[in-house]
């Protein structure tokens, strides 16, 4: 593939990800390309800058936010939202990392992709970034009147504060930067709530004229599409632009002399500091990679030592009753000199020496004695078999793929070297086989005479919430003293004309820029998943042949209505115990040898949902995948653990506890906007409860108190996990759901059949599960931001069933909750879901500053939904809610998909009747999701997760709104 503005540096087949690739230089500018073509019909573009920040004021992150608020050939306030509205996007987004600031999109309709690109160029090269813009984005003052506090405001600001209310968060970020205290590595590029008012405007448009040119450009892309249309729509941008000398280099961490220690605090409750709730890591910064060679045996280095619970380093931290569970331990290997960390948390203050040296003698141990034959062997086939595999879920391969390139392409190394990994893995191999004691160097090397180390520990400060907010307000108050009344002035009046251009709507003939599908691209039917169904050793049989790569996928469904209510908050801990605790044959560390050694992973999976015609469906899976030749020991290793795991390991199964624990606890603040919203709908049918009692708030406390139990009554606890396995191995309530090719199936199932008829055959009825009270809850936990939710029964409303709520919801979205929480409230985000079997729906703010104001919103989209719209805000809608429907799956996430929609009696006409109603969505449907949610202002409920002083301030300005419970 030629064209005149590019040279064609090197072309060659990648097989490990079935492309051609081409990498071009643009000749005028510089800039690098990587074209990887294939049949892929996910199709993905990523643009991506080297952006070393020199300080934690989040410039970085704040312009990757502004970038996407406009821009010179499409001049809306956001078009990155018009484009999420109404758009066939399978991945629209922008992310920030501590060197590089990434613009990635992918879509499977040609012309909608096209339409990305364009939208993405444009915006990364030409944006407006006003300084509007940058208030809004970023930070500003806000000041309600003269005589009013001083206060900051900005999505960023409020995004960041929110991360730093999680304790994980910020134990990860200081373990980072005490690694690299002289690089951009030792700054936050996301920024750091007390230096983000450093920033000035001025800096700001500095750092995008700084780094955002071609000549410091890498640009992916990546599926099906004609190549020579890539390089066109590259020209017709970079075409624009001159070479430029781009001084994005990172300087290399100078080598510290000896270890270091560093201690943090973080803010917490009173309730938290008398608990085990410290937290330690140990990190190293590594050498650069000599080669591919190492890259990939220091991949499975990692996995064999901390990869899964029977792995020697994460065993032995887990073993020692030290902590409740690691922290993120790994290597880290994006950075310019890599980093790999360990450690554990729920630790007692003072422990923390205790934990390093647990960690340094075990890898002595490891180094000195060699690493388990059939650690090795399960490490090497898991890594292995991921690489071949390729399977990331929802997230587009070609995204994947592009952030792998960026390992080394962005050091100005080869992009390719990180893709090809047969070469490599086979030379790894050959020197295993040859007795070379790869591993043992590599820990000696890398981390025992590695003098580049820290230990960082960090423990819980009651007192820290309220000083960091004194300091604030000290910061802003003297602040405020230092202006006159002129300056006071000046900023109402910024924030006034910032309130006005928020709530002004953008032209008409602007929004018409927006390059758009019409409904006439959208296919009138949906595309289904070929399903067949049958009965197999008198267990239900799914059966689905797509194209799987030699792999075979299997699904064992456990059916949860059988169990009694009081028993289902067990079941994560259950499932973990079927693959973590033993068999009859084998101890854990064996079993999980052996399950690493011999498949793909087995992976338990809860499943939950209304029926479509009424009822409930609840389902416990053992999710599996092997290659074909491994099919018959994969069965092997199911029938052993459901019929003979330990269930009686008293001592894996309170570490299990503890480590959910700790985990759930770990989540609050990044995942609050996840635990109101299944709060909320715990109230409104079985399904959401069941949910909530294994996820939610319920399940926490439940495991505060189970491991109160395993201490004081052991044997209730075992008699009650017993108890779970002999309800739920039951050949007649039980469902097998298998994805691959044809042929494959056709081998398989023999064996399949075989150890169905292993299992016992008994029998049960469905039993009737409750709801939760319907209450106002405030959930208090130690954080700067709050997750405000109001939801409630929409059917119980009086509201009719139909799938154009999915149209006016995909507005409500990216219009009003998008300006109104977000833009204007300065939260990060809020949305709007909806269950149309139980007729659930459900407001949620993420990271939000407010609270009250947040309600108030939502109490406000009736009338909003009741405002004129128009025809092209009509059909975009419907354009996004059709990519919902379509959304793109890899093969064994269309198997569950067809098996799902069949346990929720979900039929091909019901779905293809939805999809007629959403392509024929019209304004009485906004009117009509209007009336029920006026209805929904006085009987909704509502939950919020926040500090304890906002959800006191709340009680005090509404009459005790809230019934207040402590999380954390």
């Amino acid at each position: 593939m030629s064209h005149p503005a590019f040279d064609l540096l090197r072309e060659q087949s990648v097989p490990e990800v079935n492309s051609t690739a081409r990498f071009y230089r643009h000749r005028k500018t510089g800039a690098e390309v990587l074209s990887l073509a294939n049949d892929d019909e996910n199709k993905v573009f990523g643009i991506t800058f080297k952006t070393p920040p020199a300080d934690s004021t989040g410039v970085a992150h704040i312009l990757e936010h502004s970038v996407l608020c406009g821009s010179r050939k499409y001049p809306v306030k956001k078009p990155f939202v018009e484009m999420l509205k109404g758009s066939l996007q399978t991945f629209l987004n922008a992310m920030t990392f501590p060197e590089k600031t990434a613009y990635p999109v992918a879509s499977q309709n040609l012309q909608d992709f096209y339409n990305l690109v364009d939208v993405y160029l444009d915006a990364v090269f030409f944006p407006l970034i006003s300084e509007d813009t940058f208030r809004q984005e970023g930070w500003h003052y806000e000041l309600e009147a003269s005589q009013a506090p001083l206060k900051f405001k900005g999505v960023v600001f409020n995004e960041m504060k929110g991360a730093y209310s999680s304790p994980s968060a910020v134990l990860s970020k200081a373990s980072q930067l005490s690694l690299y205290p002289d690089t951009t590595y030792g700054v936050n590029s996301g920024g750091d709530p007390t230096a983000i008012p450093d920033l000035s405007y001025e800096a700001f448009r500095d750092f995008h004229e700084r780094f955002y040119h071609p000549s410091n450009a890498r640009i992916v892309f990546y599926g099906d599409d004609p190549e020579a249309g890539r390089l066109e729509m590259l020209e017709a941008y970079l075409g624009q632009f001159e070479a430029r000398e781009v001084d994005a280099a990172i300087a290399p961490q100078p080598r510290f002399a000896e270890p270091r220690r560093i201690e943090q605090t973080y803010a917490a409750s009173e309730a938290e500091a008398g608990r085990k709730t410290g937290m330690v890591t140990v990190n190293w910064m590594l050498d650069r990679f000599e080669n591919a060679e190492e890259a990939l045996a220091l991949s499975v280095l990692e996995q064999a030592l901390v990869g899964n619970s029977a792995a020697p380093l994460r065993k032995a931290l887990t073993d020692s009753g030290l902590g409740e569970g690691l922290t993120g331990s790994g290597l880290v290997a994006d950075f310019y000199q890599p980093m790999f960390t360990v450690g554990l948390k729920g630790i007692a203050e003072g422990d923390a020496e205790k934990v390093e040296a647990l960690i340094l003698s075990t890898l002595e141990r490891l180094a000195a004695d060699g690493i388990d034959e059939g650690t090795v062997a399960s490490a090497l086939n898991t890594l292995e078999f991921a690489l071949r595999e390729n399977n990331t879920g929802s997230y587009p391969r070609g995204l994947s793929i592009m952030f792998r390139t960026m390992r080394t392409w962005l050091h100005g190394e080869d992009p390719l070297e990180p893709l090809a990994f047969e070469a490599p893995l086979q030379a790894l191999k050959e020197r295993l086989a040859a007795g070379a004691p790869i591993f043992s160097d590599l820990i000696r090397r890398h981390l025992l005479t590695n003098t580049h180390r820290t230990t960082v520990s960090l423990k819980a400060d009651p007192g820290q919430g309220a000083r960091e907010a004194a300091e604030e307000r000290a910061r802003l108050d003297a602040a405020k003293a230092a202006m006159d009344e002129r300056a006071l002035a000046e900023i109402r009046e910024v924030e006034a004309r910032l309130k006005t251009l928020q709530a002004t709507p953008d032209r008409p003939e602007d929004l018409a820029r927006i390059p758009t599908l019409q409904l006439g691209d959208l296919p009138a039917e949906n595309k289904e998943i070929p399903i067949s169904v049958s009965a197999l050793a008198g267990v239900q049989y799914f059966r689905h042949e797509q194209p799987t790569n030699g792999i075979v996928y299997l699904d064992l469904g456990f059916d949860l209505r059988t169990l009694a209510p009081e028993r289902l908050a067990y079941i994560p801990i259950f499932s973990r115990a079927l693959l973590q605790t033993g068999t009859a044959k084998a101890d854990f560390v064996a079993l999980s040898q052996r399950i690493g050694r011999s498949t793909g992973g087995i992976y338990p999976s809860r499943w939950h949902s209304a029926k479509a015609a009424g009822g409930t469906a609840s389902w416990l899976f053992l999710r599996a995948k092997a290659t074909a030749d491994k099919g018959a020991e994969l069965l092997d290793i199911l029938s052993e653990v459901v019929l003979t795991a330990r269930l009686d390991n008293r001592e894996r199964i309170k570490q299990m506890v503890l480590e959910e624990k700790a985990g759930f606890e770990s989540r609050l603040a990044p995942a609050g906007n996840g635990i109101v919203s299944t709060r909320l709908r715990a109230s409104l049918h079985a399904s959401d409860w069941v949910a909530e009692q294994m996820g939610g708030v319920s399940y926490l406390f439940f495991l505060r108190s189970l491991a109160e139990r395993i201490e004081t009554d052991w044997g209730g606890v075992a008699a009650d996990l017993e108890a779970i396995r002999t309800v739920l191995v039951d050949r007649a309530r039980m469902v097998v759901n298998v994805t691959a090719e044809d042929r494959l199936i056709a081998d398989f199932e023999p064996g399949l059949r075989g150890m169905l008829e292993t299992l016992p055959e008994r029998g049960g009825d469905h039993l009737d599960w409750p709801v939760s009270p319907r209450t106002n809850e405030g959930l208090s936990f130690p954080g700067q931001v709050n997750y405000v939710g109001k939801g409630g029964d929409l059917y119980g409303l009086g509201y009719t069933r139909t799938a154009a709520t999915s149209v006016v919801l995909r507005h409500l979205q990216t219009t009003y909750l998008w300006d109104k929480v977000r833009v204007e409230g300065g939260a990060y985000g809020g949305s709007a879901g909806f269950d149309p079997f139980t007729g659930g729906f459900v407001f949620v703010s993420y990271r939000d500053p407010n609270l009250l104001e947040t309600l108030d919103v939502y109490d406000g989209a009736a009338a909003f939904l009741r405002e004129p719209i128009g025809e092209a805000e009509l059909k975009s809608s419907i354009i996004g809610a059709i990519g919902q429907i379509d959304r793109y799956m890899l093969p064994d996430a269309k198997g569950f998909t067809s098996m799902a929609r069949y346990l929720m009696e979900d039929t091909v006409h019901a779905r293809q009747e939805r999809r007629e109603e959403v392509l024929g969505a019209s304004v009485a449907d906004f009117h009509r999701l209007a009336d029920a949610l006026d209805a929904l202002k006085s009987s909704g409920r509502v939950v919020v997760l926040g500090s304890e002083t906002a959800l006191q301030e709340a009680n005090a300005a509404r009459a005790g709104l809230l019934s207040l419970t402590k999380v954390l």
